[in-house]
């Protein structure tokens, strides 16, 4: 393998991807490197906020959860470990568990205003009535969801929030396709049998 360099250790080949790119600012950011920083985030952010934008689709609470996932990777940079992987994935990993957990709490307050909102339902309003219904049965999903396995729940969000195909994921999670596949089947059928779906 050519090597470019060797930081703490590590030798970072010179084919210059912004994989390997990010590996070497991660650890230079580690050391406290606010240049590193800089060019971390120049080279990282579209693909992160879009990755964020998927997932949560409303812009503005993107922009908030980028800036806290950027926080984030400057706080904990030195958790980095580049025999594990390579830096991007660590950041997008970040990233998806970020947007993942505001979606989390969006739906979850979202909840408890139908909750509230459905003690003062009108009986005569059918509209209203299908929409509580609606947005329960959206409940119903997200509390099986929390009863995968966090593998498989990464998976099927990833796949049917965040609108990325198996492919996709399998590049995004550095994970093979044949394991993203066993995780969204064996996912699907544990959500079917937990809301009691049958085929």
């Amino acid at each position: 393998m050519l090597v470019d360099m060797v930081i703490d250790g590590v030798e970072v080949p010179e084919d210059g991807s912004a994989g390997d790119n990010a590996t070497v600012l991660l650890l230079r950011i580690a050391d406290g490197d606010q240049q590193a920083f800089a060019e971390l985030y120049d080279l990282l952010s579209p693909r992160v906020f879009a990755l964020i934008l998927r997932v949560i689709v409303n812009r503005s609470q993107a922009e908030e959860v980028l800036q806290e996932v950027f926080l984030e990777i400057w706080q904990s940079a030195g958790r980095f470990a580049p025999n594990k992987g390579q830096g991007r994935s660590w950041v997008l990993t970040i990233a998806h568990r970020r947007a993942v957990d505001r979606v989390r709490s969006s739906q979850s307050s979202a909840d408890r205003d139908v909750r509230a909102g459905a003690r003062d339902l009108d009986p005569a309003r059918d509209v209203v009535s299908d929409e509580v219904e609606s947005r329960l049965e959206s409940h119903r999903l997200v509390r099986a969801l929390k009863i995968l396995p966090e593998a498989q729940q990464e998976a099927l969000i990833l796949a049917y929030y965040g609108g990325y195909s198996q492919s996709e994921i399998s590049a995004l999670v550095g994970i093979p396709l044949g394991t993203v596949k066993t995780r969204m089947r064996d996912g699907m059928s544990r959500l079917r049998g937990e809301l009691g779906v049958t085929t």
